[in-house]
């Protein structure tokens, strides 16, 4: 069942081009993006321990995208590329991290709705990657792990609507929503995920 919104912003498939023209740029984004695609599903198990309904789907999602980090970092091995020494600031959750209202309880629903509209995009950008690649390899690879983004999107919403009402869960949403393809309009394109 799709719980997700459909993106405002619809990245053009010139994008996946250039960024396949750095690919190895793009893999060391992509495994960074990975590792904190984790992380955030963890922190909601660290923050919510009160939120008994979710955790194991939580824990789920969080083993999952460790499990893609390891596909990634597998990926540049064979192509001879070394993790990023730092993790650069990305300008894109920069920005949407501004969005999150201030209280506890919004706040919470803020970053629930934003790992919905996160996950769909990485989806819509792997499938433009496997859409462009040339490779066998990197087409397969892209394409399993758009499949496996587009259903984050929905799990986060899913997780939202055991908390809020759905009216609320989808005016805030379709608001998130609006301001990310917005935020994306404005931000250059670069040999990374988002």
């Amino acid at each position: 069942m799709k719980l997700s919104l459909d993106l405002t912003y619809h990245t053009p498939a010139d994008w996946a081009h250039q960024a396949l023209e750095s690919f190895d740029d793009f893999l060391q984004d992509h495994a960074d993006c990975e590792r904190k695609a984790s992380s955030m599903a963890m922190s909601f198990v660290a923050k919510c321990p009160d939120k008994v309904e979710i955790i194991p789907e939580l824990i789920e999602t969080a083993l999952e995208e460790l499990e893609h980090f390891q596909m990634v970092y597998q990926l540049m091995e064979k192509r001879g590329i070394q993790l990023a020494a730092q993790m650069p600031k990305d300008p894109y959750i920069h920005e949407l991290n501004k969005l999150c209202r201030s209280s506890v309880d919004e706040r919470l629903l803020d970053r629930m709705l934003l790992a919905s509209i996160i996950e769909c995009r990485g989806a819509e950008r792997f499938r433009l990657i496997a859409e462009a690649a040339e490779d066998p390899e990197i087409k397969g690879f892209y394409k399993k792990l758009w499949i496996s983004e587009a259903k984050h999107g929905h799990i986060f919403v899913k997780f939202a609507l055991n908390y809020w009402p759905e009216p609320e869960v989808y005016e805030r949403l379709e608001k998130l929503n609006t301001a990310e393809g917005e935020i994306l309009e404005t931000l250059p394109w670069r040999p990374a995920l988002h």
